[in-house]
C-alpha cells in the first residue's frame, strides 16, 4: 500500500481513537498485529479504493451474511466516496444495527425470519449475540434445543446455524445437519 494511504489511515486512526463521538456511541477501532492496513472494528451494535469491511463476530442480522460476515451497505459498495472515512463507515454500521433494511438483505433467511417472524428473529439474534459475543444469556428454550442436538454429536456453531435457519424446528435443523 502506498505510503501516503498508510499515513492517511494513520491520521483517520487516530482521530477515531480521540473523537467524543465514536467513544459516546462505544465505537472501538484497533490495529490487527500492529498493522496499519489491517484493522477490527468494533461497535456495541480509502483511499483510491473502498475499505474492506466484515464482521469477524458471527451475527443473525438481515443485511449481514450469518455465514462470511459480508456486510450489504451501500456504502460499502456502489456509494463509496473517497472522503468516507473511518469514523462515518464505523457510524453507518451501528446506524445499519439499529435499523435492518429486510427488503435489500445480505442473508436472505435471516432477512424472511425478520419478516415473516419478528419475534423468533429477535430470539435468534439474541442468541447469536450470546453465543458468539458474550451478552447475557438468552432464551432456555433455544438453548435446549441447542443442547440436545449437540448430544447427538453435531458440532455447536453447525446445529446454531441450522436451528437459526429452520425456524428453531429440531427435526428439520436434523434433517439439515444429517444431509451436509
Amino acid at each position: 500500500m502506498a505510503n501516503i494511504a498508510v499515513q492517511r489511515i494513520k491520521r483517520e486512526f487516530k482521530e477515531v481513537l480521540k473523537s467524543e463521538e465514536t467513544s459516546k456511541n462505544q465505537i472501538k477501532v484497533d490495529l490487527v498485529d500492529e498493522n496499519f492496513t489491517e484493522l477490527k472494528g468494533e461497535i456495541a451494535g480509502p483511499l483510491t479504493h473502498h475499505m474492506k469491511v466484515r464482521f469477524i463476530t458471527k451475527i443473525w442480522h438481515p443485511n449481514i451474511s450469518s455465514v462470511t460476515g459480508a456486510i450489504c451497505l451501500d456504502i460499502l459498495k456502489d456509494q463509496w466516496a473517497a472522503a468516507m472515512t473511518l469514523r462515518t463507515v464505523l457510524l453507518s454500521l451501528q446506524a445499519l444495527l439499529a435499523a435492518a433494511e429486510p427488503d435489500d438483505p445480505q442473508d436472505a433467511v435471516v432477512a424472511n425470519q425478520y419478516k415473516q417472524n419478528p419475534e423468533m428473529f429477535k430470539q435468534t439474534a439474541r442468541l447469536w449475540s450470546h453465543v458468539y459475543a458474550g451478552a447475557p444469556v438468552s432464551s432456555p428454550e433455544y438453548t435446549r434445543k441447542i443442547d440436545k442436538l449437540c448430544a447427538m454429536g453435531f458440532e455447536k456453531n453447525a446445529v446454531i446455524v441450522a436451528l437459526s435457519s429452520k425456524s428453531w424446528d429440531v427435526e428439520t435443523a436434523t434433517e439439515l445437519l444429517l444431509s451436509n
